[in-house]
């Protein structure tokens, strides 16, 4: 049986469209980058809904079990079915770290459970591996994606992301945050700055 824990912002002014939007491995939906760049979405008419992924559902602390990644995968497509199912446009889905490559994943084995993809810090490989790339999947991507990835990263350098993207058959789109690490904590400071710019490239 589906259920979806989240909370959803009600735009004033709705375009339509949506965004289902979830957390990386060490957070949950009340992550402080979440939750602003939702509040700004809203503000430009998006029906945002901030969820949290299985895992954590489960349990309030601790890190995903790799054994469990299907069902976080599970959760997104669920997320973005809730969703659909309230939001008259497009339905648009993303993640931070983790829940970005998850949510990624989802849309390569369901190509068409969403209309774009927001990547926020997407996990290439861990932090002083680079040769462990997670991007076995990439040749199957068939959704359109916005990358947004700070200049200073440890799971993957600009450079390196760059390369990856060539084996994305999709159209996708890199977007820098200079100075900013893997919580793009930089970018806390112009939330909805960041937020008219990543929808700007985002709306496919």
């Amino acid at each position: 049986e589906s259920s979806v824990r989240g909370i959803i912002h009600t735009p004033a002014r709705p375009t339509g469209d949506a965004l289902a939007l979830t957390h990386g491995a060490g957070s949950n939906a009340n992550a402080p980058l979440l939750v602003s760049l939702a509040s700004a979405f809203c503000d430009a008419g998006l029906l945002v809904l901030r969820f949290d992924l299985p895992f954590r559902m489960e349990r309030p602390k601790g890190p995903p079990f790799p054994a469990a990644a299907a069902r976080d995968r599970e959760g997104v497509a669920q997320a973005v079915a809730a969703l659909r199912k309230i939001s008259s446009g497009r339905v648009f889905a993303g993640g931070h770290s983790y829940g970005g490559r998850q949510t990624a994943m989802a849309a390569a084995e369901h190509p068409e459970m969403c209309s774009g993809l927001l990547l926020l810090s997407y996990p290439l490989h861990p932090p002083r591996h680079p040769d462990q790339l997670r991007t076995s999947f990439f040749p199957e991507w068939r959704t359109p994606a916005l990358f947004v990835h700070g200049t200073r990263d440890p799971f993957g350098t600009l450079e390196e992301l760059r390369a990856a993207l060539t084996a994305i058959p999709a159209r996708v789109d890199l977007l820098a945050v200079e100075g900013a690490g893997h919580e793009l904590k930089r970018a806390g400071r112009d939330v909805p700055g960041l937020a008219q710019t990543i929808l700007t490239r985002m709306l496919f």
